[in-house]
């Protein structure tokens, strides 16, 4: 058959795994991925021979599995005055006789060395492509003698529909900030934040003590921001600062400034 209508009565069962996981790797893709539900898969070093995954959802090539509590595998202790990389994977394995799948936390073991250790091989090719092992990098696990390191994460975590939809949802302009001296108004489309300040003067009671206002969480960015604009002349020269906390402050760049009002539209990154 050529054409399947997967989502509808068959009269007999006919949906297998094939049918579903190609569904999923369509939404989501055809890599590997954590889900961001449960504990989103996070892991200790229970001991030193015991890795510990917390619960959670993973998408392997399509296919869905879910760590209901926590899950451990074995780490093999280290050799004193040698290095090793392990890796903690989800190994999908398929039972090419009885066509069975299965899931499984396992620790693969890395090659001891006194020089930089390298992550041991592990099976890439893809379920979508029929192989009958896959595995999907969870933690790599370094090892230096018998003491075991930090746990370095190797998966991402695939973001919900809702912070798509709210990433491309633009806000309401909205008035931020508002003084005798001015108003700055600005809306957002995801992180990235368009403001407008119409100020009424820039002679040195209009901003007081530096500070214009405070824009309101959602619209800071991660780092302080420096705007430079107006003329050269040594007189026209302005810039505005936005701090990491929000602090909007103006800054003469020029000579004596004079007082007329000024008015600018700043587009930025937010956290």
């Amino acid at each position: 058959m050529t054409v399947e209508l997967i989502t509808g009565f068959a009269g007999t069962p006919h949906i297998g795994s094939d049918d579903v996981g190609a569904f999923n790797a369509g939404l989501v893709g055809p890599g590997d991925y954590a889900l961001a539900t449960g504990n989103q898969l996070k892991a200790t070093m229970s001991n030193a021979n015991t890795i510990a995954v917390q619960s959670g959802d993973a998408v392997l090539n399509g296919r869905h599995v879910h760590l209901t509590g926590t899950t451990t595998a074995t780490v093999q202790s280290g050799t004193q005055g040698q290095k090793r990389n392990d890796l903690a994977v989800l190994r999908y394995t398929k039972n090419t006789t009885t066509c069975v799948e299965t899931c499984s936390l396992v620790v693969l073991k890395g090659t001891p060395t006194t020089g930089t250790p390298a992550d041991p091989a592990h099976n890439t090719g893809s379920i979508l492509d029929g192989v009958a092992t896959h595995d999907m990098p969870l933690y790599r696990i370094p090892l230096d003698g018998i003491t075991v390191g930090t746990l370095v994460p190797l998966f991402n975590v695939l973001k919900p529909m809702k912070d798509v939809w709210d990433s491309l949802t633009q806000t309401t302009p909205s008035r931020l900030i508002s003084n005798q001296y001015g108003t700055v108004t600005g809306y957002k489309m995801g992180h990235v934040a368009c403001i407008s300040f119409r100020w009424k003067s820039s002679s040195t009671e209009s901003w007081g003590t530096g500070q214009m206002g405070t824009l309101p969480v959602g619209f800071r960015p991660p780092m302080n921001l420096d705007f430079s604009y107006g003329g050269r002349d040594n007189t026209s020269q302005k810039m505005i600062n936005i701090s990491k906390d929000g602090v909007m402050s103006y800054t003469n760049q020029g000579g004596v400034q004079g007082n007329n009002a000024f008015a600018d539209t700043l587009t930025y990154l937010t956290i």
